[in-house]
């Protein structure tokens, strides 16, 4: 299961990757909370951490965007996966402050005597998750 913050509240949510979106990398929250922030820091404690961060290259920004996003999804389904029974993943990165936006760097190339865009797309700053215990 992934979690995340919403204000005082902890969600638990879906991912919501779209390289068309505003917010490339966003997640979607189920309507009801699952804990008080209070109620999650006494119920559960931080065991590891991953950073996640890629880079793809490629000579249309959408088609390297996209591909940048699902290797992140699939990524995250990966440590989703190797969570033990009383564990979760919680998003540790915070709107506003350092949520992972991703950007793209342009440069001109030339290919088979033709002037082409040539595109690296990055996640920056890295996408910050937390692997949470439930205390027993």
């Amino acid at each position: 299961m992934i979690l995340r913050r919403y204000g005082e509240s902890v969600h638990s949510v879906d991912l919501a990757f779209d390289s068309r979106a505003l917010t490339e990398i966003g997640f979607k929250r189920a309507r009801e909370p699952l804990f008080s922030m209070t109620d999650f820091e006494r119920e559960y404690h931080r065991v590891g951490t991953h950073e996640l961060e890629d880079e793809v290259e490629g000579l249309v920004h959408e088609e390297a965007e996209g591909e940048l996003l699902r290797r992140l999804e699939e990524r995250i389904r990966g440590l989703e996966a190797e969570l033990g029974e009383d564990e979760v993943l919680f998003v540790e990165s915070e709107p506003g402050i350092d949520h992972p936006k991703t950007r793209a760097r342009t440069r001109n190339l030339v290919l088979e005597g033709e002037n082409r865009f040539h595109f690296t797309v990055r996640v920056h700053p890295p996408l910050r998750l937390g692997v949470y215990r439930k205390v027993s």
